[in-house]
């Protein structure tokens, strides 16, 4: 499969060989749009988790911030796969988050395997964060970091957050993806200029 150009391959070169299993995560802070298991189930279904059979119970969580801030990010890797995770952040519809990125397989008697995805070196709205907690083996503790937000304001901004699972089969209906989503209120600091390549939230 093609590539994007100018992106970085994580785990281009990964010869860990696992089980065939679903890795799984729960989304510690912020608090997750639906309830979640202890394994953080429903997660398949993108762009924000549930899955076909499931689509989950809403939480009704929105986490309140001020724009420009750093969002504390908290994740708990329940069944380990190798990988890596992404950020992004949509402010008026679910729409305009990026698709799950493509990722490279090879051929195994039980089908398409997968190898790699690529990694943003310089990530584009609306993307915050790319490569994070990149991993070939498995964590206990938590994996955590701080990302900035925006200086905008929205009602009902919705956070994403992907784990890419390398050395893993096709997993209907999320391909080589789990996803999570949180929703957002910010509001934009005064005291800094707004970001305007950011979209305008609507009213």
């Amino acid at each position: 499969m093609k590539l994007r150009g100018g992106w970085l391959l994580a785990l281009g070169a990964l010869a860990v060989v696992t089980p065939y299993a679903g890795a799984h995560f729960r989304l510690l802070e912020p608090q997750g749009w639906l309830v979640e298991n202890n394994l953080g189930d429903p997660q398949k279904l993108g762009p924000c988790g549930g899955t076909s059979a499931d689509v989950g119970t809403p939480t009704n969580a929105v986490a309140r911030l001020k724009g420009g801030q750093m969002l504390h990010i908290k994740l708990q890797e329940t069944i380990f796969h190798p990988g890596h995770y992404r950020v992004a952040m949509a402010v008026n519809s679910r729409d305009e988050l990026p698709p799950d990125p493509d990722v490279k397989t090879r051929d195994t008697d039980k089908g398409p395997w997968s190898v790699s995805s690529p990694i943003a070196s310089q990530p584009n709205i609306p993307v915050l964060a790319d490569g994070l907690f990149v991993h070939t083996t498995r964590q206990t503790s938590p994996f955590e970091t701080d990302v900035q937000l925006p200086n905008i304001s929205c009602d009902k901004c919705t956070l994403q957050i992907i784990e890419f699972m390398a050395e893993h089969g096709y997993n209907h209906p999320g391909g080589y993806f789990y996803h999570h989503c949180a929703v957002l209120q910010i509001t934009a600091d005064p005291a800094k200029p707004i970001d305007a390549h950011w979209p305008s939230a609507a009213h």
